[in-house]
């Protein structure tokens, strides 16, 4: 498919950004490679021969019995029965980490948390889990619940700041003091009074947050939105019968979605930050789930396993200075001042 002119010289200013164009590469990298979590750090194999068969234990449950086992139950390939099974009558592929998030370390020959070695090289935390395991499926459910606040936060935030320009008046009045009370209120501790009454979960936690998020696009739509609905092209659009709806998402709202993408780096790494934060004041998701902010707890609770510290600070710090990166970018390749190549 062939660009525009206009996107050409848009994706031209974006390339021209070389710190946001690589980190840009490198999320995306960092994000397809988190997708398949599960191919690199499992307790599963990835491949099994046993006995002339093939199975795939990474896609599928097997049970003992199928590798020479007694009990119809879950196969657990750290056992040294089935280990040795597997090793006299076939073969097993391994992803390159041995454990999953919630796989216990066995045989560490110290308490936890265990300095980084061979076989954790991240370490383990304070309750026997690789770190390395947990940093990676940390990274995705991050990504995957930024992406998702983003996503409904920017149609909301959208379509109220769209209603609200576009109407103006008593419409524009009554929704910007709500907006101006709702911005005031003390997001962070109403977040925790209704986490502490309300189990926590991902969808949970999505909604809660959900409440709050949307209202950061509303100022720069309604702006636009201001701007120009009187414009020439929308006053003929009504003197030619077309409805409403139609001129504001067909004519209008191009022109605010320049500010919207451009916002959206921004808003994602935002929802990252809080997602961390709640895990880390012990307000977000569940116990146990592998999360950013839970490994900074950790890192603040075991003062004397710097490993764990460090490696949270690494991961969320190299996360979000790649979004903001990123977010200049698309900033740079949204202005209409900037040259193809980066100039003015």
């Amino acid at each position: 498919m062939r660009l525009s002119p206009l996107n050409q010289r848009r994706w031209a200013n974006f390339r021209a950004n070389r710190r946001g164009y690589c980190s840009a590469i490198i999320f995306a990298a960092l994000f397809v490679l988190t997708m398949g979590a599960e191919f690199l750090a499992n307790d599963r194999p990835l491949v099994v021969r046993y006995d002339g068969a093939w199975f795939f234990p990474v896609l599928a449950d097997h049970d003992e019995t199928d590798f020479g086992g007694d009990l119809p139950v879950a196969a657990d390939f750290k056992d040294p029965l089935i280990e040795g099974n597997i090793a006299r009558h076939g073969f097993a592929i391994w992803p390159p980490i041995r454990y999953d998030y919630r796989s216990l370390v066995r045989d560490l020959g110290r308490p936890s948390p265990a300095p980084p070695s061979w076989g954790n090289i991240l370490g383990t935390d304070d309750q026997a889990r690789d770190v390395a395991a947990r940093v990676i499926y940390g990274l995705r459910l991050g990504v995957l619940f930024g992406f998702t606040l983003t996503i409904l936060s920017t149609v909301i935030g959208v379509l109220a700041g769209a209603v609200q320009g576009f109407y103006g008046g008593l419409v524009d009045l009554f929704f910007q003091r709500f907006i101006e009370i709702w911005s005031g209120m003390p997001r962070l501790y109403l977040l925790i009074i209704l986490g502490s009454f309300i189990v926590p979960g991902f969808w949970v936690l999505l909604i809660l947050l959900l409440l709050f998020s949307w209202t950061s696009l509303v100022g720069v739509v309604r702006a636009e939105f201001l701007r120009a609905r009187n414009f020439d092209y929308v006053r003929a659009a009504r003197a030619l019968g077309v409805g409403d709806a139609k001129i504001m998402f067909r004519h209008l709202l191009p022109n605010a979605m320049v500010a919207t993408l451009t916002s959206m780096p921004f808003i994602l790494s935002g929802s990252l930050v809080t997602l961390s934060a709640l895990d880390f004041l012990g307000f977000g998701l569940p116990p146990g789930s592998p999360s950013l902010g839970e490994l900074v707890l950790q890192g603040k609770n075991n003062l004397q396993a710097p490993w764990l510290g460090v490696t949270a600070f690494v991961s969320l710090g190299l996360l979000l200075m790649l979004l903001v990166f990123v977010g200049e970018a698309v900033r740079d390749a949204f202005d209409p001042r900037k040259l193809p190549g980066g100039g003015r």
